[in-house]
């Protein structure tokens, strides 16, 4: 491609997920922050029910959620390939191709941060920034994510897994193996939809069937005293790039949907208020969840410090929440790197050969 010409990013959002509406406004951030200089944007929106669409309109109809009224939005679909793959639309005169060098998944939970959208673009041989399959499937399900955080040597809680076709007495045996308190996860859910805090017994089955109604795979783990720190990395390999570390100040409970999208009693602090060693230690434990889950392009690693300093593996976002307020970009911010130059960054590694 000539350096003069505009790389073209296709920007997913949307998509099958419970974090649909989250997807919207990372979306727009996005949009707003990619530079018309040196990107032609192509927005394909994902509706809930799975339908790719190329939207043309204002960017400001997509976190409204109005984008698919659009008069102009065409059906798309990909066509596998690695020679001849591609995304096509359908429009009045037929079906034509679209003209991509690489796509930007902003997609949150099932069906995009999973590894699935990525096996589709790697079928089609549409560069995409992000982690890959594997990675991006690991890092989805909480139980295989600790387990490869263990084996690296890092601390991760302790933990239970329930299945769906598990009988109550099953979910008993389990919550006596953890102890509690806990908090009783969906096993590849996000944006904590489905999580709940179990301070007894007799409150498990019914967090238990809260969660699987989010996944068929749940996972009770025990409660990790000290408070939540995070670490945004940019990069693959050895050359890797990492924001400020944050913490995340609660008043009581835990940092359910509502806290995390509303902040109406948690404070998260940018950077957290650690000393220079603790905050390395931090950084360098994120690191290594990093390497052990094969991530690559970006993503946040979040972690648990203790009264007695220990590190804690929680769980690792490879496609985090993208607004202007969310955790990630700020803390790369901190560290100095703007919300256009983490994009540009992020884009330059996913067509790096």
């Amino acid at each position: 491609m000539d350096k003069t010409e505009k790389l073209k990013v296709a920007v997913l959002f949307g998509g099958c997920s419970s974090e649909y509406a989250i997807s919207l406004q990372s979306a727009y951030a996005v949009l707003q922050h990619l530079d018309g200089e040196r990107y032609l944007p192509v927005p394909i929106g994902i509706t809930r029910q799975g339908q790719w669409m190329r939207y043309e309109g204002g960017i400001e109809k997509i976190p409204r959620d109005t984008w698919l009224q659009d008069p102009l939005c065409k059906p798309v679909v990909v066509l596998p390939g690695h020679e001849t793959g591609a995304l096509m639309e359908w429009g009045p005169a037929g079906p034509s191709q679209i003209a991509v060098d690489v796509a930007l998944p902003i997609l949150h939970g099932k069906n995009g941060e999973d590894g699935t959208v990525q096996g589709l673009l790697e079928l089609a041989g549409i560069p995409y920034a992000g982690c890959g399959v594997l990675s991006s499937a690991l890092g989805m399900d909480k139980d295989m994510a600790h387990r490869m955080a263990a084996q690296s040597g890092v601390a991760v809680p302790r933990g239970e897994v329930i299945l769906k076709e598990d009988r109550p007495e099953h979910w008993a045996r389990s919550g006596r193996a953890v102890g509690y308190p806990l908090f009783c996860k969906p096993a590849r859910g996000g944006s904590s939809l489905g999580i709940t805090q179990v301070e007894n017994p007799a409150a498990l089955a019914s967090a238990v069937r809260e969660a699987l109604e989010q996944d068929d795979k749940v996972v009770l783990e025990a409660a990790v005293p000290g408070f939540e720190v995070g670490c945004a990395i940019l990069g693959r390999g050895g050359a890797l790039t990492m924001g400020v570390v944050d913490e995340i100040e609660l008043e009581q409970g835990f940092l359910d949907y509502g806290e995390k999208y509303h902040r109406s009693t948690a404070k998260v602090h940018t950077p957290a208020r650690l000393d220079t060693d603790t905050a390395q230690r931090i950084q360098n434990t994120a690191a290594q969840v990093y390497r052990a889950l094969d991530c690559r392009g970006f993503a946040r690693v979040d972690l648990f410090l203790t009264p007695k300093g220990e590190i804690v593996f929680n769980e690792v976002n490879t496609l985090p929440g993208m607004t202007a307020a969310s955790r990630f970009p700020k803390m790369l911010e901190a560290a100095g790197i703007s919300f256009s130059e983490m994009l540009d960054r992020i884009l330059a590694e996913a067509v790096r050969p």
